[in-house]
């Protein structure tokens, strides 16, 4: 039994459920190692610095934390002048439609990244179980083609974890999408605010 069903035995009526639930969301981002996330941070500062791209790739609600990962990124920071070239390779619906139907699901990522990634670029990868083998197999290709890989996982981390550059992991048990995906938009917005205000002082010093 996950800490989601222990909480609904133990508090079945909605509020005292949402307040046992924000209290283990709590708990689990206390959990996140702040290191890795200054890890991640440095290559995307890196990235911008050389004029990367960063491709940001997931699955169900991880693909709509790519794509506001990617959003983000790229358009929140207000940097144009030097600019995080985010993009999440889960929004073209018909490229990927294209590739499920002629290649296969598992390839939906690698082949894009085969058609756009070069050496240097960052794959950012955000998966709950890391073990979604499209995401799998798309950060295995990156690794082997001059990528900086870097992971979002939950539960154990799956393989995901032991294969990306670097691993920024959210501590849950089996089957806690919910806190997981919650951990992950907070990064999101956590990384985001960061870049943000790095960009806004680089501003005022060069003013």
């Amino acid at each position: 039994m996950n800490r989601l069903e222990q909480l609904f035995q133990k508090s079945p009526q909605a509020a005292t459920f949402a307040g046992e639930y924000l209290k283990y969301v709590s708990e689990v981002l206390s959990n996140i190692d702040a290191a890795s996330i200054a890890a991640f941070v440095d290559v995307l500062l890196q990235a911008r610095e050389c004029g990367t791209r960063v491709f940001f790739i997931g699955n169900g609600g991880s693909a709509a934390t790519a794509s506001h990962f990617a959003n983000d990124i790229a358009i929140g920071c207000r940097s144009w002048e030097r600019p995080f070239r985010a993009t999440s390779l889960t929004d073209n619906v018909s490229v990927m439609t294209a590739v499920a139907n002629d290649y296969g699901y598992d390839k939906i990522f690698t082949m894009q990244l085969q058609t756009l990634l070069e050496p240097g670029d960052v794959v950012v990868a955000i998966s709950a179980s890391g073990n979604s083998p499209n995401v799998v197999s798309a950060v295995e290709w990156a690794n082997a083609h001059g990528a900086k890989t870097v992971a979002l996982t939950g539960f154990d981390g799956g393989k995901l974890r032991t294969i990306a550059q670097i691993n920024v992991h959210v501590p849950t048990n089996k089957g806690e999408y919910g806190p997981v995906e919650d951990a992950h938009m907070v990064l999101d917005h956590l990384i985001g605010s960061f870049l943000m205000q790095r960009c806004r002082a680089e501003v005022s010093v060069e003013a």
